[in-house]
This record gives structure tokens, C-alpha cells and sequence, in this order.
């Protein structure tokens, strides 16, 4: 797959740079696909474009709700047509099972643009505040303006529909820089937008490495930013928008915790907690760190080590396989040097930790169970970005609180229990994003 232009101002343009990202198999390690980079003076076209769009005294933030809530449905109609290929294309950049693709990249980003649809039917745009008798406020939900949307390479249709669907919604106009890890499937999300007939300079797609993100964080015709990835490029996001007075939303990390708690019936819950464990590819969010009680600790370890070694392991496109590859060579370096220290400060490995037999090519790693961890090791602190479970024990619900909330991550843990009052209760003392 060849893409040589570039989706700006509503139409295919030709890059000027004149460089390519190549795009790699990562079960394969060959080439799949090379699209045209983008470069400060693309970046400088789209949010020139972005900024004409949102200004326009007849353009989309100046659309009634109404027909932006029509225009987003389009939208969505077009994903849904595209939703295969989008799918294959997602799981062969990435490694992620063509199941959870499906399910997820070909599925969830048209629901997300329904619902804002719906919120934008259903929302009032001005309200009226009495104040006294005589006076009254005026309140207004006004877009924010031109924003600069970078995307990780980890679900990535999803990732940019978490940012497009709502800044979009609002009438905001928007630059979208996806992974250069993942750029393949946003080629459908652009035949789509113009298919859906958002005006031109509405929505906008530059393919590009960290240098473009960067340059679209600091760069002055851009109102907000919103960014998903890890903690460190976060913060020096934070830190530009900072300088600038300009709004930032940030999604970083995706270690969370897992408290499974000694009542949880261990025979139940095996299915739907490997689901929230390793989910795409170790990556979903919504469990790294499981924290077992000292009185159940054995079986936990044993259940654990008995759902990883169920898992199939393969090809990204076949439908069977339950895990695939991580996205890359330095991102399966990075995950196995966190278990090497793992291991060394004190960890028992107990399941996995090597490449899957049979497999010379790709990035595949067996997926991995650490027990005896401690929450002070490296492996509970820092964000592992696989399929990699550090279990923790705790003595009592005051312990299990205290090592849960002993973290700078926290996305989406989780709570195992068959008491559910005793589950809410514990839930709403953990300290992350959200909960289940």
C-alpha cells in the first residue's frame, strides 16, 4: 500500500517534503506500506486550513447542532461501510488479533460518533440564568477552536475517535497526527470524512514522527491539544501548553490496578479478568499490577498462570488467535528488559518471558507472569507496555487500598468481588480514571 498525498483543506494533496514513513509487519518484520511525511510546511497548510474552516461565519461551528449531529452520523456510516478493511489494516500494523479489531476499531469509533450525535441533539448551547428580578446571565458553550489531536499507535481508530468525535461535536476544527506506527487505517477515516461532507479544513490528517507532533504543540494558529501516550512525551506537552496558556488534555499510561478481592469466586471470573488483563495486546488499560490477599495468594498465582498459557498466540489476522505481536522490535525490547529487572529485584517468574517456540519473525512475546512482586519494584512502578502481570499480595482491604493508590499511573482498575456492596465500597477509594 501506497499513499502519496496528503488530507488537508478537505482534498488529497501532494506532500512537499518528499519523505515516506515505511510501515512494518510486526509479525513479519517486512515492509507493508509507506505513506508521504508530513513536514512543518503541511502542518502550517492544515491548520491554515483548520483555522478558515472554524472562522467561516457560515462554517461548521456556526452549523446548527442539528446538522453537525447529521454530518457526524455520515460519518459514522461511512467507518461502518469501511469497517473491514479498517480492521485489517489495524491489526496488520499493529499486532492487534483481528477479532478485538473487529469488535473494537471497526465498531467502536462509529458508536462514539453516534453518541455525540445524540448529545448534540439533546444539548442546549445557550441557557438562560436568572440572576434577579431585573437581570439575567447568558451562558454559552462556545468551541475552543482549531485542535491538534496525536494519537498513539495502541488502538488507534479508537484513540483519534476519542478526540475527533467530541471536538468535533462541539464545532471545533482539527488536525489529527497519528502514530507513524499506525498511519495505514486513517486513509479510510479520511475517504470517509470527505464522503460524510464536512466542510473542507474541518478535519485534517498528517502522517508524522514525534519532530511534527511537537511542532503542532507549539504552533500558534493551534487553540487546544489533546494527546493519548506515554507519561514522558505527556509531560513535555503539558509543559509547551503550559508556556502558551493553551488548553491541553492528556491520556497517559495505561498501568492500572487490579484488586481481586478474597472473596471473588476464582472458577467465575477467569475469562472476563484475562479479557481486562491482556487485552490488546497487554495494552487495554485495565490491569498490569494484581493485587491478590495473602490468604488466597496460591491460587490466584495459579489461576493466572493457567489463563496465560491458554492463550493462543499468532497471527494477527487469523480469527483464532488471542494474542499477536507487540507493534515493535524496540517496543518488545522494552518489555523484556522489564522483566530481566523484574526477575533481578526479586520477582519470581512463573510463566512466559520468552518468545513463543516456532516464531524466528515478528515481535512476539509469550505472555508473561510475575509473582512475588513487590509494588516498590520497577515492574510495579513504571509502565510495562505488554503482556506482562506483576502480582502483588496484600493482607487486608486497608493494604490492598494503600498498594493500589501507591502508583503515578492509574487508567482504568478494576475490582474483583461477589460482594458487591463490598466491591463499590473498596472502588471508590482507588484512585484512577475509572473503575469496574
Amino acid at each position: 500500500m501506497s499513499v502519496d498525498a496528503l488530507f488537508v483543506g478537505g482534498a488529497w494533496a501532494t506532500a512537499r517534503a518528499g519523505r515516506r514513513i515505511s510501515v512494518v509487519s510486526p509479525s513479519t518484520e517486512e515492509e507493508i506500506g509507506t505513506v508521504a511525511e508530513a513536514g512543518a510546511a503541511e502542518a502550517d497548510a492544515a491548520v491554515a486550513a483548520a483555522r478558515a474552516a472554524f472562522e467561516d461565519p457560515t462554517g461548521w461551528a456556526n452549523w446548527l447542532p442539528a446538522e453537525r449531529a447529521a454530518a457526524l452520523e455520515r460519518l459514522a456510516a461511512g467507518l461502518y461501510r469501511r469497517g473491514a478493511r479498517i480492521a485489517n489494516l489495524v491489526s496488520t500494523q499493529t499486532g492487534l488479533p483481528i477479532a478485538q479489531s473487529s469488535s473494537q476499531e471497526a465498531e467502536l469509533p462509529a458508536q462514539l460518533l453516534c453518541h455525540y450525535a445524540d448529545m448534540l441533539r439533546r444539548s442546549a448551547f445557550e441557557q438562560r440564568r436568572p440572576r434577579s428580578a431585573e437581570r439575567t446571565t447568558l451562558v454559552r458553550r462556545e468551541p475552543v477552536g482549531v485542535v491538534a489531536a496525536i494519537t498513539p499507535s495502541r488502538l488507534p481508530q479508537t484513540s483519534a475517535a476519542m478526540r475527533y468525535a467530541p471536538a468535533l461535536a462541539a464545532g471545533c476544527t482539527l488536525v489529527l497526527k497519528p502514530s507513524a506506527r499506525a498511519v495505514l487505517d486513517t486513509v479510510p477515516l479520511a475517504e470517509a470524512a470527505l464522503e460524510a461532507g464536512l466542510p473542507p479544513g474541518v478535519f485534517n490528517v498528517l502522517p508524522g514522527g514525534a519532530g511534527l507532533g511537537g511542532y503542532l504543540v507549539g504552533h500558534p494558529g493551534v487553540d487546544a491539544v489533546t494527546f493519548a501516550g506515554s507519561a514522558s512525551v505527556g509531560r513535555g506537552i503539558a509543559s509547551t501548553c503550559g508556556q502558551l496558556l493553551r488548553p491541553v488534555t492528556l491520556e497517559l499510561g495505561v498501568s492500572s490496578t487490579v484488586l481481586v478481592l478474597d472473596d471473588a469466586d476464582l472458577t467465575a471470573i477467569g475469562e472476563p479478568l484475562l479479557g481486562a488483563l491482556l487485552r490488546h495486546g497487554g495494552l487495554g488499560g485495565l490491569g498490569s499490577r494484581v493485587l491478590a490477599p495473602k490468604s488466597r495468594y496460591a491460587e490466584v498465582v495459579e489461576l493466572l498462570v493457567g489463563l496465560v498459557r491458554s492463550l493462543r498466540v499468532g497471527e494477527p489476522l487469523d480469527e483464532r488467535t488471542q494474542l499477536g505481536p507487540l507493534t515493535s522490535a524496540e517496543q518488545r525490547e522494552e518489555v523484556e528488559r522489564h522483566i530481566a529487572v523484574g526477575v533481578a529485584e526479586g520477582a519470581r517468574l512463573v510463566a512466559g518471558g520468552g518468545h513463543p517456540p516456532g516464531r524466528s519473525r515478528g515481535w512476539f512475546l509469550e505472555p508473561t507472569v510475575l509473582a512475588d512482586a513487590d509494588n516498590h519494584q520497577v515492574i510495579a512502578r513504571q509502565q510495562v507496555r505488554g503482556p506482562v502481570l506483576a502480582v502483588i499480595p496484600y493482607s487486608d482491604d486497608a493494604d490492598a487500598l494503600r498498594i493500589a493508590n501507591d502508583s503515578k499511573h492509574g487508567l482504568a482498575g478494576s475490582v474483583w468481588t461477589s460482594d458487591a456492596d463490598r466491591g463499590l465500597r473498596l472502588a471508590r477509594q482507588v484512585r484512577t480514571g475509572t473503575i469496574g
